[in-house]
C-alpha cells in the first residue's frame, strides 16, 4: 500500500453547521463541498481536510484525542481565535482547544506549504508501540516520536500518533475514518485482500473512488483516489 498524503479526517457530528462555522470563521478553512449528508471543510481541497458527516448525537470522542493543524506562525493563527476560546499550551509551538461535541483541535507551528494543513491526528491506543507497528504494512512509514513523546507513523509529511488510553469505539463515536490519498484505489483493494485486511466497503463517487478498510483497533481507514475530473476547490 502506497498512500501519498493524509487527505482528510472524517467525523460523525450532530451539528455540522456549528462546527463548520467555527472552522471557517476562526481556523482558516472554507467549505469545499456540502451535501445533504456531509460538509467538507479545508484550506485547500487537495490537502488535509475535515469531513463532517451529519449523524444523531450526542457523540463521544472514543479513540480520537485530537486533530492538529499545521501553521507557519502560531501566534498569528491564535489571533484569529476570538476571546472565550480556552487554550492549552503544553509545549512551545503548540496550542490545543475544544470546539464542540468532543472535538479537540490543535495548532502546531511548522514549515508548511499550505496553512492549516493536517499536521497530525492523535488516537488513544491500548498498546501504542504495537499499534504504530501495525500501521506500517498499511502504507504508513515508521517515525520517531513527536514533541509529545507519543509513538507515531507518517504519511505524506503528516502523522498519526498513538497515546495510551482506551481505544474502544463507543456506541456513537465522533471519529468516522482517516483517509489517505492514493494513485489507484483499485490497486489498494487488491493489496488489502492480499494482506487479509477486512474491507468495509468500496465507494464510487463523482470526484473520488475509494476503498474503506478496518485498521488496527478497528479504526476505519479510507484509501481514496481523486478522479481526473476532480473539481473541488
Amino acid at each position: 500500500m502506497r498512500p501519498e498524503t493524509l487527505d482528510h479526517v472524517a467525523l460523525w457530528v450532530a451539528d455540522r453547521d456549528r462546527i463548520a462555522d467555527f472552522l471557517t470563521a476562526r481556523v482558516g478553512m472554507h467549505v469545499v463541498d456540502r451535501t445533504d449528508d456531509f460538509t467538507l471543510v479545508g484550506s485547500d481541497a487537495r490537502r488535509g481536510k475535515m469531513t463532517l458527516f451529519a449523524e444523531d448525537g450526542p457523540r463521544e470522542p472514543g479513540p480520537l484525542k485530537h486533530v492538529a493543524l499545521r501553521v507557519s506562525d502560531l501566534e498569528n493563527a491564535l489571533s484569529e481565535l476570538s476571546d472565550g476560546v480556552k487554550l492549552e499550551r503544553p509545549r512551545d509551538g503548540e496550542a490545543y482547544f475544544d470546539v464542540h461535541e468532543g472535538l479537540r483541535l490543535g495548532l502546531v507551528e511548522a514549515d508548511t506549504a499550505v496553512e492549516y494543513d493536517l499536521d497530525h491526528v492523535a488516537l488513544y491506543s491500548a498498546d501504542p508501540e504495537e499499534t504504530a507497528a501495525a500501521y506500517v504494512p498499511l502504507g504508513f512509514s515508521a517515525a520517531e516520536p513527536g514533541p509529545s513523546g507519543a509513538n507515531r507513523v507518517e504519511v505524506g509529511g503528516a502523522f498519526v500518533e498513538f497515546h495510551p488510553g482506551t481505544a474502544a469505539m463507543p456506541a456513537r463515536p465522533l471519529l468516522n475514518h482517516l483517509a489517505m490519498r492514493v494513485e489507484s484505489a483499485a490497486d489498494h483493494i487488491d493489496e488489502a485482500k492480499e494482506l487479509g485486511v477486512e474491507i468495509d466497503k468500496v465507494v464510487d463517487a463523482a470526484n473520488t473512488y475509494a476503498v474503506f478498510v478496518f485498521g488496527p483497533e478497528r479504526v476505519k481507514l479510507e484509501y481514496v483516489e481523486h478522479k481526473p475530473g476532480f473539481a473541488l476547490t
